[in-house]
């Protein structure tokens, strides 16, 4: 029974390191179509609006943030990576 509990508890934690990979690898294709949209010649949007899919970006950190992928710090630096700030 312990070797079972220390089995599911290998699971769990091979889990959270996925979720935690997937997470990076989120904000690090934000930070890189970020930039990407940064180097393109594309007018700038109306004072105080966003593009479309800047809009989009935020929502998806905002739902990774949610589930508890993001923590308030990481949500926060990636918001910030994303309006440029």
């Amino acid at each position: 029974m312990l070797v079972a509990g220390m089995k599911m508890g290998q699971a769990q934690a091979a889990q959270q390191q996925q979720a935690q990979a997937n997470q990076q690898a989120a904000i690090e294709q934000a930070r890189q179509e970020g930039a990407a949209q940064a180097q393109t010649a594309a007018p700038a949007p109306a004072a105080g609006g966003m593009e479309d899919e800047t809009t989009a970006q935020l929502k998806k950190l905002a739902e990774l943030h949610s589930s508890g992928i993001l923590t308030d710090d990481e949500f926060a630096a990636a918001k910030k990576k994303v309006l440029g700030i």
